[in-house]
C-alpha cells in the first residue's frame, strides 16, 4: 500500500512511520524516557530495539489495512528535526464513525505549541479524510499539559473514569475528553497536503534540549 502524502499543520507534518526513521524515533525516545513513561504503559524490555520497531510498524500498517487506527510521527517542517508522534486507534465505523487520539513530544520540544499543531493536524485527516464524528481522549488528571493541550484544541471534558487505564504498572484515573465533528474547528497555522516527496525524508534525530514533559499515548 502506498504511504499518504504528509499532512502539514503549522509548523509540523504528520508523517507515516517507516524503518528508515528508527534511529531517530528511538534516540528521541530514550532521550525522553524520564518524563514519557509516568504518562504511558509500562515499557517493555525491548521497548527502543529495531525489532521492537518492526513490530510497531506492522501493526500500524495492519491497522490502517484495516481502517482501525492511523499512525503518524510528528516533524518539523523547516529541519525535518522528529519531534513526537500523533495517532488515531480503535477506529469504529457503523453507527459510531469515532476514533481515539493519542500523541507525544519529546522533552527537547515541549512547550512550544507543537502539540496543539499535530493535534490539529490528525483532527483534520480524522474529520476531513476519515469522515469520522467524533474523537475521544484520555487524559490523567495530573498531566496538566496534556489537558491544555486538548482544550486550546476544542476538547470539552465529559466526565471521569475510575482506574480507566494501566499506566506504568498502575490502573489510573483518566478524565475523558471529545470533539465533535460540527464543533468549532480550531486549526493553529496552515493546515494542507504537501506534495508527495522522493524517497525518505531525512528525519534528523535531536538527543538534547531542554527540559519539558510530554507522553506516548496522552501528552504535550
Amino acid at each position: 500500500m502506498r504511504s499518504a502524502a504528509p499532512l502539514r499543520c503549522g509548523r509540523v507534518l504528520l508523517v507515516e512511520p517507516t524503518r528508515s526513521l528508527f534511529e531517530a524515533w528511538s534516540l528521541l525516545r530514550e532521550t525522553s524516557r524520564q518524563h514519557l513513561e509516568p504518562y504511558e504503559p509500562a515499557w517493555a524490555s525491548d521497548e527502543l530495539t529495531r525489532s521492537a520497531f518492526r513490530r510497531r510498524l506492522k501493526r500500524y500498517r495492519l491497522d490502517r489495512v484495516r481502517g482501525t487506527g492511523a499512525a503518524f510521527l510528528v516533524v518539523r517542517a523547516t529541519d525535518q528535526a522528529l519531534l513526537g508522534g500523533v495517532a488515531l486507534t480503535n477506529i469504529r465505523r457503523g453507527v459510531t464513525q469515532s476514533a481515539s487520539v493519542g500523541y507525544w513530544i519529546g522533552s527537547p520540544f515541549v512547550r512550544r505549541g507543537y502539540a496543539s499543531e499535530a493535534l490539529a493536524g490528525v483532527l483534520r485527516h480524522a474529520f476531513d479524510d476519515l469522515g469520522l464524528n467524533r474523537v475521544e481522549a484520555a487524559c490523567m488528571p495530573s498531566n496538566h499539559a496534556s489537558i491544555a493541550v486538548l482544550e486550546r484544541g476544542g476538547f470539552r471534558r465529559e466526565g471521569l473514569a475510575r482506574r480507566y487505564l494501566m499506566i506504568n504498572r498502575v490502573f489510573e484515573d483518566h478524565l475523558l475528553f471529545a470533539r465533535l465533528r460540527d464543533d468549532v474547528r480550531v486549526h493553529p497555522g496552515d493546515d494542507k497536503r504537501v506534495p508527495r516527496l522522493g524517497g525518505d525524508m531525512a528525519i534528523r534525530p535531536v538527543a538534547s534540549g531542554p527540559p519539558g514533559a510530554a507522553a506516548e499515548g496522552q501528552a504535550a
